[in-house]
This record gives structure tokens, sequence and C-alpha cells, in this order.
């Protein structure tokens, strides 16, 4: 089986005619996880949202694949098919339909018809990523995110993530809000999906993040484009440094665009 791949190439996105990302380009292979870092107001949130196909932001130009295949000719659930996740910063509530049916019927949207998972498998399943998430089982039969604290619902994300198992995941500030403990399970569960058929991209600010899921690459984004990249000594510099040395090294200006 070919090793999936997330492919990113002179992506330029604009906002109500506004240019937010101009010339963004990454690769992302099965097995890798990348980590994009940046002040706020940079775009990285604008990228995540335009990959996944949110009719706010308008692509001007640049091309976005998924194993060579164009995701911006797919609509929104054309491009979750296809295997692409995104675990937004504010997740939504859906009043009346619980977890458990949610998480079914979006893997079976994804199966297809006539190959549905089984009841008994599905929840043999659902028991096991719920148990290893530290979750009661009492999630299950909640409404999707009703009532939900911040830690609470980035944590119902990860459960999606590792039950729809999808090629890519993004995760726009998956980290925000959380205690130490809810980081710890947000970190466990996607550290449970590594391997060559999975690759990740981590948007976040802090450091404290990559301490429990190591990146493969980090990536900083200023300007509505990346500048620099490297390992993730590149993220311990930051976090040592703040952005204004790496800005006076590669002889940035500042300048800021709405995210």
């Amino acid at each position: 089986m070919a090793v999936p791949e997330l492919k990113i190439e002179d992506l330029h996105v604009s906002v109500e005619e506004k240019p937010i990302v101009k010339g963004f380009n990454l690769d992302i292979k099965g097995g890798e996880i990348h980590a994009l870092m940046g002040p706020n107001g940079t775009g990285k949130s604008t990228v995540a949202s335009a990959i996944m196909g949110h009719p706010k932001y308008e692509v001007t130009r640049g091309r976005a694949t998924l194993d060579g295949k164009n995701l911006l000719e797919m609509e929104v659930d054309e491009r979750a098919r296809a295997g692409l996740f995104l675990a937004m910063q504010y997740p939504s509530e859906v009043s009346g339909v619980t977890n458990a049916d949610f998480l079914r019927t979006a893997i079976n949207g994804r199966r297809g018809e006539g190959n549905e998972i089984p009841l008994m498998k599905f929840i043999k399943t659902l028991d096991k990523k719920m148990n290893l998430l530290e979750m009661d089982q009492s999630f299950a039969e909640r409404y999707v995110n009703e009532g939900f604290s911040g830690g609470e619902k980035k944590r119902n994300e990860i459960l999606q993530l590792m039950m729809l198992e999808p090629k890519f995941a993004i995760l726009d500030e998956i980290d925000s809000g959380l205690d130490i403990d809810a980081l710890k399970w947000v970190a466990k569960g996607v550290n449970t999906m590594r391997s060559d058929n999975f690759g990740c991209l981590m948007i976040t600010h802090y450091q404290r993040l990559l301490n429990y899921i190591k990146p493969d690459r980090v990536h900083v984004m200023m300007n509505g484009r990346i500048v620099t990249s490297g390992g993730p000594e590149l993220a311990l510099r930051l976090e040592k440094e703040g952005y204004d040395g790496l800005k006076k090294d590669l002889g940035i200006k500042d300048e800021t665009v709405e995210a």
C-alpha cells in the first residue's frame, strides 16, 4: 500500500477579498507529524479551514492534493471521505444527536452503502477508544459537545479522530485552554494513531504540546506563508526567544493579517 501524501502548493486564500494566506507550501507524508507555529494573525487557522473547504475562505491560487487528487474540487463531505480530518479550535455542539450515533453515521458515511460497520464491532471499538482516553461511558449517549467543558470537547475531537482513522488530521490549536491532564489525554490519543498510514499537522502556539507529541518537522508561519522550517529544536528556540529574534534573523518586518 502506497504511503499517503498531503501536498499544498503556492496556496493563496482571501477572506472577503482580503488576502490572508500568500503562498503557503507544505508536503506531509504518512508516518509524519508536522507542527505549524507562528504569531497570532498569520493565517494558520485560515490554511486549515481553506483546506477543509469552509465557504468563507476563498482559494485564489494554488493547489492542495491528497494522494494526487485535487481537494479543492471536492465538497466538504468528499474531502472527509477522501481521508481528511479537521479538529477545530471551537468544536460545535450538535443538539439531539448522541456521540455514538454521530460517530457510527460518520464511519458508515466513509465506508459506503453495503459496507457499514457491524453494530457489535462498533460498540467494542468505541468502548476501547473511550477507555484509552479515560472517558466515562456516559459520553457515548450525551449529545455531541452539548454541555461539555473545553477539555471534554477537545477529548471528544480526539475520540472522533481515533474512530474515523483518517489519512491526515489537521489539529487546529487542539491544546488551547487545556490543563495538563487533558493535554496528556489528547496527546495519548494522537500518539496511538502514529503509523505509516496516518499523517498529522498540528497548529499550536506552545512548546508544551510538543513535549507530549514529538513532531518530525516544525514550520513557522508569518505574513501568510512559511518562512522557515526545522526539527523539534526550532520550537524550543521559539519557546526561549519568542518570534522577535527569528524575525530579525530572517529580515522580516512586522506585518499581520487576520487569521
